[in-house]
């Protein structure tokens, strides 16, 4: 049993982050969700992951800079919100070779997509090491443990969200804390949909032959991996039977990175 413990899942607005959210409220957990939409965009979103458990609450924040992060962490603390799991999955992407990479794109997504992991990890893990658990489980990607041409920013933090769960395992070990980081190859999320189309777009080929062809370029399987899966795997990390996982890289890319 997880005794209510309390997840803080970003990016869960959508994507990933949902299928995460959802897994947890199924397996018991209390979880608090985070997008950029309003309150009134996420509505409908809101209104599914609400029959399923219990959600103590939505709160739409910018995890780009870091004060928008302390205000979020400030909130919690203010509606006595102790965060017991914490899944850092909030990310963007963006496409092009490094001579033309727009700085203020680089800049924007090493905020989000690592940044914003070591923000809120050095927020909430005081609390963690006060009570001798904690869970802590960084959405990495395959492109944390391989590269991939015009994706210089993208794979740049992927590869530093890996160094930093290292780091963080290493420093909480012996208090009950894990720090893991989960490795999934192509899932079929908004994200991937567009470079889909943007394929299918500038090779002047059907969606579903862009789809085919870029699963089949890294993803042996031929088969996207699901938000589902790697929300059970989210869940199974959060149990006793996982204590000792701490510190790996585990991926979910249908053998992409066996290659």
């Amino acid at each position: 049993m997880n005794n209510a413990k309390t997840a803080l899942v970003t990016g869960s607005s959508s994507g990933i982050g949902y299928g995460i959210a959802k897994i947890l409220l199924k397996n018991g957990y209390q979880v608090v969700i985070h997008g950029v939409e309003s309150q009134e965009q996420a509505a409908p979103m809101l209104k599914d992951l609400f029959s399923i458990g219990n959600v103590l609450g939505y709160y739409s924040v910018d995890v780009s800079n870091a004060p928008s992060i302390e205000q979020f962490y400030s909130d919690l603390q203010s509606a006595n919100i102790t965060i017991d799991i914490l899944v850092n999955n909030a990310g963007i992407q963006y496409v092009a070779p490094i001579q033309e990479f727009p700085i203020q794109k680089w800049d924007q997504i090493l905020a989000i997509n690592l940044s914003s992991a070591f923000h809120f990890t050095r927020l909430l893990l005081p609390a963690m090491q006060k009570q001798k658990w904690g869970r802590i489980i960084n959405i990495a990607s395959a492109h944390g443990v391989v590269a991939s041409v015009n994706k210089a920013a993208y794979v740049a933090s992927k590869h530093g969200i890996v160094g930093l769960t290292k780091v963080a395992a290493l420093e909480n070990a012996q208090n009950g804390i894990t720090c893991n980081a989960i490795c999934p190859g192509w899932v079929l999320t908004p994200l991937v949909e567009a470079q889909i189309e943007k394929r299918a777009s500038e090779q002047e080929i059907s969606i579903d032959q862009a789809r085919s062809n870029l699963l089949l370029e890294k993803q042996p399987t031929g088969q996207f991996a699901t938000a589902d899966e790697i929300g059970e795997y989210v869940a199974f990390l959060c149990t006793d039977s996982a204590a000792q996982i701490n510190g790996a890289s585990l991926t979910i890319d249908g053998g992409w990175t066996a290659q």
